[in-house]
């Protein structure tokens, strides 16, 4: 029947009997019915007769979209660029045009194609404020994956003028005001509240903005549900209560990752997947990245026993993926980074799944029922922090053995730094770089004279401000010394040019900490409160340095001061702690951690045999949320107020008058619930009185 309709459908549109709209509703139901080829013959031959249609360019741009999904992107990009040639305000071809141009490569080009778009719109109505939109943020996306943030935000600021309300791109706009020291990171259009803005921080953001881990938790859940509502989860694969390595076998555990490659965390783990027990786990490696072919994306797919790429795949058919696997242990190495798939997550095709490594704090989902930490990085009066069950490792973090180091050593003025200079150094990324942080290592510049301070290279405009707010601060700005990007290889080769190693807060130096120590250089840290301002206090003490670990900024800056004038014996002999202890300590014993892994994933499927299922503590987070949001985090550095958890308690007490709240287990309680029900009363008798 169908092939009747193809053949129909050809003869009238040869003879130019067939109609726009019989065109379109021909190609629909070829496509519906499985036969996109016969679709896209049905267009072109209905373009070639058609040369003068006033519509032809929309027959072209869905001409294009069936080329692209029948893979000939040559054929797609053809079809947008003749679309635009018959109608160049017709910003749905420009839209799709550009995104073509970056799949190839073509950044650059697409950019200008959108931003042409953009100029070209006139009036704006209901449809074309959408495209503008859409053309705006894909301009800033593209922006900021290059770098070019100053531009990105500007682009961004755009979108909210059309629309102040925009979670995404309110994500967005707090990431690029982070990666560029623009401080206060809270300044936002008249439009938008700083509390909805905040509100609208992605939870990665979070971590890097303020000490507040009741925050963090409260914006990780609220961004769950609005990633994954209830609705769109597909409850076909949810193996919640499937058997644990039924029959005795061995127990499935699977890690989902986009990083995998050449990363951060792929440098991490690169040597765990060798060193798994094939005689206690099966491992699989569920992969959701970028295309990559690197060295470490080789070295997983080989050690790892299956490999799947589930990238393009949808949560659907990925989680069908790993229920048909019958994987036991799900872990997510993403959490809420960059190209995470919190679908799958949602959709339970595990019985057991946890949080682990690739996000610093909580998920606070109801889908993940563990996080991994350790004893520093999730103290025991920190669990409230948390809504997964808390485990340990003696310490959380993977490291790589086999990490390569160029050979060739650059001297100190090859690498643009003074010889006679003392060098502190933080190769932590721009947007973990706060205003605190930065007027910490400015008082310790300005009381160690014959210092510099070596930073990344973030980008011109960001550089130029920061020697700006160093000279407000009393700093030279040419002691601030920035280091270009190079391959890892030879950025570990020069890290031994620094003498010391700053850590920054909230958002501390993980897998840059762990190259520090590996290549000998001592790392200073204040651990704060939440999960990433105490990841590098953990690294510094399993590297054997628990001096390095202070708890307050004063005696941060204090000892670091030290260190570079009065104290360099000490410096000195820590230097060479780190070179001795690199066989022995417990940081780089990966040896020790996978067989630790191993033991809380067996103690995981012991639980659940039992009988024991996890239920994430999400109770009460909408009015932790609401306190958090309101609270001035650029103003007032919450993470050292002495008494945190009582400013949260009191905000809770106020609420509970207006609202009230059942216990949480987290910090109201019962005896606050039911002290605030007798306040209650005793107002409401007053009142009446």
């Amino acid at each position: 029947m169908q092939q009747n309709l193809l053949v129909q459908s050809l003869q009238r549109a040869t003879t130019g009997e067939l109609s726009f709209n019989e065109l379109i509703a021909a190609a629909q139901q070829l496509s519906a019915s499985g036969q996109p080829e016969h679709a896209r013959q049905l267009y072109q031959v209905w373009i070639a007769m058609n040369g003068s249609h006033p519509l032809l360019f929309i027959a072209q741009f869905n001409c294009s979209t069936i080329c692209q999904l029948l893979g000939d992107d040559v054929g797609a990009e053809s079809l947008l660029r003749a679309a635009l040639a018959v109608n160049s305000t017709f910003a749905p071809a420009a839209i799709n045009l550009g995104s073509a141009m970056e799949r190839r490569g073509a950044v650059r080009e697409a950019v200008e194609i959108w931003r042409d778009s953009v100029e070209k719109m006139g009036a704006i109505t209901g449809d074309t404020i959408e495209y503008k939109i859409t053309l705006l943020k894909q301009i800033s996306r593209v922006l900021s994956d290059a770098h070019q943030q100053e531009a990105a935000e500007g682009t961004l600021l755009q979108c909210l003028d059309l629309r102040a309300d925009q979670r995404d791109v309110l994500e967005q706009y707090g990431a690029v005001r982070l990666a560029q020291c623009k401080w206060p990171i809270a300044d936002v259009p008249a439009k938008i509240s700083r509390r909805d803005f905040v509100s609208r921080f992605h939870p990665l953001s979070a971590c890097a903005y303020a000490d507040d881990p009741l925050l963090q938790l409260a914006i990780a859940h609220e961004y769950t549900e609005q990633i994954a509502p209830l609705a769109s989860i597909n409850t076909r694969f949810d193996r919640r209560d499937a058997p644990v390595a039924p029959g005795g076998r061995r127990l499935r555990i699977g890690y989902v990752s986009s990083d995998l490659r050449t990363h951060a965390v792929g440098y991490l783990m690169a040597q765990l997947f060798e060193t798994h027990d094939r005689g206690a786990v099966e491992v699989f490696v569920y992969y959701i990245g970028i295309p990559a072919d690197d060295a470490i994306a080789e070295r997983i797919k080989s050690d790892a026993e299956h490999w799947t790429n589930l990238r393009g795949v949808s949560d659907d058919d990925a989680a069908a993926q790993i229920a048909a696997d019958e994987i036991d242990i799900l872990i997510d190495v993403n959490g809420h980074t960059r190209e995470a798939r919190l679908g799958i997550f949602a959709r339970r095709p595990a019985p057991i799944q946890v949080n682990w490594l690739g996000y610093p704090g909580t998920m606070g989902s109801p889908y993940h029922h563990y996080i991994i930490g350790d004893d520093w990085v999730i103290p025991a009066d920190a669990e409230v922090h948390y809504s997964e069950r808390v485990l340990r490792l003696p310490c959380y973090q993977p490291n790589d053995r086999k990490r390569i180091v160029a050979e060739k050593r650059m001297t100190r003025a090859e690498a643009g730094l003074p010889d006679d200079a003392f060098v502190f150094c933080s190769f932590n990324a721009a947007h973990k770089v706060t205003r605190y942080s930065f007027e910490r290592w400015m008082q310790i510049l300005a009381r160690t004279p014959n210092s510099v301070l070596w930073l990344l290279d973030y980008n011109v405009e960001t550089n130029t401000r920061l020697r700006e707010e160093a000279q407000k601060l009393g700093v030279a700005p040419e002691r601030l010394v920035f280091a270009p990007k190079i391959a890892n290889a030879h950025h570990l080769a020069r890290y031994p040019l620094a003498d010391l190693f700053l850590d920054t807060v909230p958002y501390g130096a993980h897998t840059t900490a762990s190259d520090a120590l590996w290549m000998g250089v001592p790392v200073i840290t204040y651990s704060g409160r939440c999960f990433a301002a105490r990841v590098c206090g953990s690294l510094v003490r399993a590297a054997g340095l628990p001096e390095l670990v202070t708890d307050t900024p004063e005696a941060f800056v204090e000892r670091a001061i030290a260190l570079a004038t009065a104290d360099r014996l000490s410096l000195h002999s820590y230097r060479e702690r780190l070179i001795a202890g690199r066989d022995t300590c417990t940081l780089f014993d990966i040896g020790l951690l996978t067989r630790s892994l191993e033991a809380l994933y067996a103690d995981m499927a012991a639980s659940h045999r039992a009988g024991v299922r996890i239920r994430p503590n999400l109770r009460n987070l909408d009015a932790y949320h609401d306190i958090g949001t309101r609270f001035d985090h650029d103003a007032i550095e919450i993470g050292v107020q002495q008494d945190y958890h009582g400013i949260y308690r009191q905000k809770l007490a106020e609420r509970h008058a207006q609202r009230p709240m059942q216990a949480d287990g987290r910090l109201w309680t019962e005896e606050d619930a039911a002290a605030g029900a007798v306040a209650w009363t005793q107002l409401s008798a007053e009142r009446a009185a």
